[in-house]
């Protein structure tokens, strides 16, 4: 699992019958990079959440049949600051490692 932030939403007026009419959410993580992910939950910008990938993302849409790799989890209510700071400073280092 990752945690991530909805930045917004995606409309697709046409697309594989595997992904269903499911909403569709565009997600940033702390470096900036773009992910799309599936969302089961309703998630809103802004919020952040976390999210499942590989086969467990087509399990957590309720349907391992859904075409995805990436799904929303849940949407966090609140993080603990200290955790918050913990994972801020892992993505640094491996960055830098990088």
């Amino acid at each position: 699992m990752e945690i991530r932030q909805v930045i917004g939403s995606l409309v697709c007026t046409h697309r594989v019958t595997g992904l269903g009419h499911w909403d569709l959410r565009l997600l940033q993580d702390t470096k900036g990079k773009h992910y799309v992910a599936t969302d089961p939950v309703d998630a809103r910008p802004g919020d952040w959440v976390f999210v499942v990938s590989g086969s467990a993302a087509r399990y957590a849409m309720g349907d391992a049949g859904i075409l995805t790799d990436l799904t929303i989890g849940g949407i966090i209510d609140r993080w603990e600051e200290e955790r918050a700071k913990a994972v801020e400073s892992t993505a640094v280092a491996t960055d830098r490692a990088a």
